[in-house]
């Protein structure tokens, strides 16, 4: 098939009619619900059966696997322009070990699941490709943005299987997440490890089907340039779309002066989107961008990438990796629950439990599960889990940027052990700060 505009735009029809499908069946389904699984989700898993990697009813083109590529820098843009200043002491007096945390669970992550694929399944699958061990982290701490980021880079350098194996990561992290965490609330209420715990017939019902009612509804800020002039969302979008474009360029220029190297889009659009926040602040415009609009775009953009990436999965290509990607989901699953159930319990001396399950959920899927998982077990927000993570999330934010850009190019310049090292001296540094600070305690205590 030729691809033309229409092209695109029958491909934009049909994920959109497989969105609103699935965001009925969550209103609708019991079990979806119980699942929390987003309606992006469920729509990517009709791309999937339905479309050319499956029963081939639905005439998706094949540039589904390109989509996410293109979106991942449009998220990656925005992130400068909803990020608010740094306040350090705040960070270091309040949150220090929810920073500390976070960011060794996020850091350690990449580094052992490259490390334990090194060791362990390279060894015994000849054809495994060297960064193997990335997709681990890619796409249970990343979810699909990154295991689109991280695929795409592969791909440019010839390991074409990577956005697949990604795309599976990430799916089956989310998948893990609600599922196994729903488990490890049950056995904890039972244990009495909760302190707020709610039923699951308890839980709004805004929460369940994903539906708000009138009266819930918050209102969001968008009319920050008037409709005469432009609608308020075309200009939003321009903005995002413009700092994406950027960062394309940038990168095709790369490309040019330096041929051995790939720069991901991305990451040089999240460069961009830092000087277009520069050039807003300097010029006191800043105020005319709404983090509202700016936030439901970049959203907007997750769940279209997440359907996409999820239908443009090869079945084919997970069957011939089952094995070791087995194996590397499971040691995945071990390592986040060795975080909930062991360091939650030294980083947190109140409402370890809260903590530790949103943590679970971020860490195999996404924070959105997290929140999921934290709303059952604290439905009125009483442990400050959220307000926590917000604040320590933005000294983490660019430690993710970097490993996103940087674990891929030292894997494919033979450096993979390197990148093991550093994330580990950069986690017992972070380890000993924590100490240092008494974020973290070393002993444990009698019950």
């Amino acid at each position: 098939m030729d691809f033309s505009p229409w092209v695109l735009f029958t491909d934009i029809g049909l994920i959109s009619l497989l969105l609103l499908a699935g965001t009925i069946i969550r209103a609708k389904v019991g079990f979806v619900q119980r699942m929390f699984l987003p309606a992006s989700i469920i729509a990517g898993i009709l791309a999937l059966l339905l479309g050319p990697n499956g029963f081939k009813i639905l005439p998706f083109s094949d540039q589904m696997g390109t989509y996410p590529g293109i979106l991942i820098a449009v998220i990656f843009g925005t992130l400068p322009l909803l990020s608010p200043k740094i306040d350090w002491n705040t960070i270091k007096t309040r949150v220090g070990s929810m920073w500390s945390y976070s960011q060794l669970a996020m850091v350690l992550m990449w580094g052992g699941g490259l490390f334990f694929a090194i060791m362990f399944l390279n060894p015994f699958w000849d054809d495994l490709h060297d960064g193997f061990g990335l997709l681990l982290a890619a796409g249970f701490v990343g979810g699909h943005g990154t295991a689109a980021a991280i695929g795409a880079t592969f791909a440019q350098n010839g390991w074409e299987e990577a956005t697949s194996l990604a795309m599976t990561s990430a799916t089956v992290g989310i998948i893990s997440a609600i599922l196994i965490g729903i488990i490890f609330i049950k056995r904890g209420s039972a244990k009495g490890h909760t302190s707020f715990l709610a039923s699951f017939d308890d839980l709004p019902n805004d929460l369940r089907t994903g539906l708000i009612p009138p009266g819930s509804r918050v209102k969001s800020e968008t009319d920050t340039v008037s409709s005469i002039s432009i609608d308020p969302y075309v200009f939003h979008l321009s903005i995002i779309t413009v700092i994406a474009m950027g960062g394309y360029y940038l990168s095709q220029l790369g490309a040019m002066l330096l041929p051995s190297v790939v720069i991901p889009a991305f990451s040089l659009a999240f460069l961009v989107g830092l000087l277009v926040k520069k050039i807003l602040n300097v010029t006191n415009s800043e105020k005319y961008v709404s983090t509202d609009v700016v936030n439901r775009i970049s959203g907007s953009a997750t769940d279209i990438l997440v359907a996409f990436g999820i239908g443009s999965i090869s079945v084919s290509v997970v069957l011939d990796y089952a094995v070791p990607l087995i194996l590397l989901f499971v040691f995945g699953l071990f390592y986040a629950y060795l975080f909930f159930a062991i360091f939650s319990k030294k980083f947190f001396p109140e409402y370890w439990f809260e903590k530790g399950i949103f943590t679970w959920g971020w860490t195999t899927g996404t924070v959105a599960m997290g929140m999921a998982l934290l709303r059952i077990v604290d439905p009125k927000g009483e442990s400050k889990t959220l307000d926590d993570y917000g604040l320590a999330y933005i000294p983490i934010a660019p430690v993710e940027i970097l490993l996103v850009t940087f674990a891929p190019m030292l894997v494919l310049n033979s450096q993979g052990i390197v990148f093991v090292g550093i994330t580990f001296a950069f986690s017992l540094v972070i380890y000993l700060l924590a100490i240092k600070n008494k974020w973290v305690t070393t002993r444990t205590k009698k019950s």
